[in-house]
């Protein structure tokens, strides 16, 4: 370094030779290589990931072409023993993971008890059809999810039966989008008085409260509720599809809904969540205060078990088996 830094100063050969007491052809050869010192790679210093990482990587490979969320994975090595942090685990999944901008989505507050919203998402169409019905109250974002084949009038009703009963009252109104299970006629009677699918309408009177409708085309102003879908799939459908797959399994109605009551209960619902910075659960118990009571003699909603708040355990997505073991013995009996 002292041979290139004198040279570059414009100092002769000789005199660089007299002051390091080298020989000149020693300080020609040094001012001939392109670089002064060459380092190797620095060896690779060993991290509590390391002995994860072949499992994350059957993670990620089985999720194809879907992406198991970093928070997600870092539960589940948790899970088999690891004791890093999530910080770690991001950088190693960084690389793998494509950068796609997020798509935004509009969101507005309002007061406990005020609103849930309410929509069906597509997971899966064709001849074995899978669509979750997802309901998110406006206040706590507490949320419910229930998986059916269909999305008719029917399905929508006993839905909102089975959400009302899981988060304990009525809200005042219920946002929807826009479908014929909730809207024959969009302002048939002038702005904002629409022709309701009888179904709803009559639920709504049992029930108390006042369906509402986002604009035409404008389906992301239900924010909090297609918030949570985005959720739903990542936290939630890929890391089990991916369990099932990987098992031989093949995702449907009954598995989904299966796991979807301890999910609710152990993790979305009390995640602290990134608008509100609280647990949605915690909000709920302010939010029951302010909802609307059940109506006394409800009509039963579907023609399945309930979706308990504190659901019977299950095994966890890494034993799939089991459980599919534990539903024929019930159907069985």
């Amino acid at each position: 370094m002292e041979i290139r830094v004198l040279a570059r100063q414009g100092i002769g050969i000789r005199e660089i030779a007299r002051q390091l007491g080298c020989s000149r052809n020693t300080i020609r050869r040094y001012l001939r290589e392109a670089q002064v010192s060459r380092y190797g790679p620095r060896t690779p210093r060993p991290t509590k990931l390391d002995a994860f990482k072949p499992y994350v990587l059957s993670r990620i490979e089985a999720a194809r072409p879907k992406w198991i969320p970093a928070v997600v994975l870092l539960r589940e090595i948790r899970e088999r023993g690891y004791e890093g942090g999530l910080t770690q685990l991001k950088v190693f999944l960084h690389p793998l993971k494509s950068t796609a901008a997020p798509d935004p989505v509009v969101r507005f507050e309002t007061v406990p008890g005020e609103q849930m919203q309410a929509d069906f998402t597509v997971v899966r169409r064709g001849r074995d059809p899978l669509l979750a019905f997802v309901a998110t109250l406006g206040y706590s974002r507490a949320s419910f999810v229930r998986f059916t084949a269909g999305e008719d009038s029917a399905t929508l009703v006993a839905c909102l039966r089975e959400a009302f009963a899981f988060f304990g009252g009525v809200p005042q109104h219920v946002l929807f989008d826009n479908p014929r299970t909730v809207v024959l006629d969009r302002d048939a009677y002038g702005a904002g008085h629409h022709r309701w699918n009888p179904k709803l309408l009559e639920l709504a009177d049992e029930y108390g409260f006042r369906p509402r409708l986002c604009r035409p085309y404008r389906a992301r102003t239900k924010g909090k509720v297609e918030r949570f879908n985005g959720y739903l799939k990542g936290s939630f459908l890929v890391p089990l599809a991916a369990t099932q797959k990987a098992a031989g399994l093949h995702l449907d109605v009954g598995a989904a809904n299966a796991h979807i009551g301890r999910w609710l209960v152990e993790v979305a619902n009390v995640r602290t969540h990134a608008t509100t910075g609280e647990r949605p659960d915690r909000r709920l118990t302010l939010e029951r205060t302010a909802l609307m009571p059940l109506p006394k003699q409800a009509t039963p909603a579907l023609d399945v078990k309930p979706m308990l708040r504190c659901p019977t355990p299950i095994e966890s997505f890494q034993h799939p088996l089991s459980v599919y073991q534990a539903l024929l013995q019930e159907e069985r009996t």
